[in-house]
């Protein structure tokens, strides 16, 4: 029996007709950024060890794939092994985002780039995930970034951008929620849970989707977590609605939504993101989530993530992390971004093939002279149009559904005779069912 041929696990290959979809819909988000003022950055898919592994990607950085040391000899292995120290043996990794690689190509090249920087990068991450649906090892990421703005400008267009293209791509039923790391803290202390609890409180309420408010109460008890902390966070979630089902971007709203007095200049940013959005027209659906957490822990203010009523993950997300990039430049400077989940989003969208290009199938007879096949063939290019060549088969109808798969949409039969374009007849090609 022959040995099974197949990617690593937790990777993909993908077909022509799959991989061509990827590109039409990756060509979309391309523009739709690149219409909002955005530039297209790339970085290596490698970084130094020791800045993957700085604190800056948080549990991602347990997931990241090291880079072993060229060169290294029988006695380096056997050093390593008896420290317990296998990170000792990697120089380089693999990146696990591309918000880590950002923050150094902007310290990089600072002098380079303009005041407020728009950043998008599209690229394939690599993590040693346990594969499963709608997660994988490697994954592309949509990322679009704004450096060096602090204001709410920059949520705004972050914002404005994502929903366009979510709009452009046809995502219909989807919605971004909102919070701020700041209202998050200021309810917790608002409880009274003490500082150094608050990591492992929100570990746990960042689980509210899957195990529900009985679930997250449950867990804290079981941490041992301050107990009046945990009976009025129960009482908080008796009391009001935590599934951020229609609680608008108002002062008003947001400010009901939370114990009184919990961060107000938070509460007034994200008004004043959703009075911005609604005053420009900008179409799309916004919610303001008091318990949503997001699990980075670089993000330092305004967070956000898409959702879908079908789906029990989020599409993308993202927000504020102005400590970042002064880690690498020793000064401040306020960064803000946004990622949608390309693979998640991928098989929920309507191929957008063609926008009016014909892609045309030429069939030909084995005995065709060749030269007469290429003038054919280049009287289609010259015009714009999308052509293959297919040598005729005795049933032509596997042919032809395999090429409908792969996003063409017309076919000729070659005659003997034929050498001008005009000369062929071109029929539609249906996709099969």
């Amino acid at each position: 029996m022959a040995t099974p041929v197949s990617a690593p696990r937790g990777m993909r290959d993908f077909l022509p007709a799959d991989k061509a979809k990827r590109e039409r819909v990756l060509g979309v988000i391309r523009s739709t950024y690149a219409a909002h003022g955005f530039d297209e950055i790339e970085t290596p898919v490698v970084e130094d060890f020791d800045r993957l592994h700085a604190g800056l990607g948080g549990d991602n950085e347990k997931l990241a794939f090291n880079v072993m040391k060229r060169g290294l000899a029988a006695s380096d292995l056997a050093e390593a092994a008896a420290t317990d120290d296998p990170d000792a043996l990697a120089d380089l990794g693999l990146r696990f985002d591309l918000t880590v690689p950002l923050a150094r190509f902007y310290a990089t090249h600072r002098a380079a780039l303009p005041q407020v920087f728009r950043a998008v990068q599209i690229a394939p991450v690599w993590r040693a995930e346990r594969p499963q649906k709608g997660r994988y090892r490697q994954f592309v990421q949509c990322d679009i970034d704004i450096i060096g703005e602090a204001g709410i400008l920059a949520e705004i267009e972050l914002l404005t951008a994502t929903l366009a293209t979510l709009d452009t791509l046809g995502l219909a039923g989807c919605r971004i929620r909102i919070n701020d790391r700041r209202i998050l803290f200021g309810v917790l202390d608002a409880f009274g849970f003490a500082a150094d609890e608050h990591s492992s409180v929100l570990i746990t309420v960042d689980k509210l989707d899957k195990v529900g408010t009985g679930g997250v109460i449950d867990e804290l008890r079981s941490k041992g977590t301050t107990p009046a902390a945990v009976d009025a966070l129960a009482a908080y979630f008796e009391q009001t609605s935590v599934t951020a089902e229609a609680t608008p971007l108002t002062a008003t709203t947001v400010a009901a939504a939370l114990p009184e007095g919990v961060a107000p200049d938070a509460v007034t940013a994200l008004a004043s993101i959703g009075t911005a959005l609604e005053t420009a027209g900008v179409r799309g659906e916004l919610v303001f989530d008091p318990f949503l957490v997001r699990g980075m822990g670089y993000y330092t203010g305004t967070i956000f993530e898409i959702e879908h009523p079908d789906f029990s993950f989020s599409l993308g997300g993202g927000g504020r992390y102005d400590g970042m990039i002064g880690r690498f430049l020793g000064e401040q400077v306020p960064a803000c971004g946004f990622s949608i989940g390309f693979e998640r989003i991928i098989d929920l969208i309507d191929d957008p093939a063609g926008a009016g290009t014909r892609s045309i199938v030429l069939v030909h007879d084995k005995a065709a002279e060749p030269e007469r096949l290429l003038a054919l063939k280049t009287q289609f290019v010259d015009r714009g149009e999308r052509v293959r060549l297919e040598r005729r088969t005795k049933n032509l109808a596997p042919l032809l559904d395999r090429a409908a798969a792969s996003g063409f949409t017309h076919f000729a039969l070659v005659g003997r005779d034929a050498t001008r374009a005009d000369d062929l007849e071109l029929k539609e090609l249906s996709a099969p069912e």
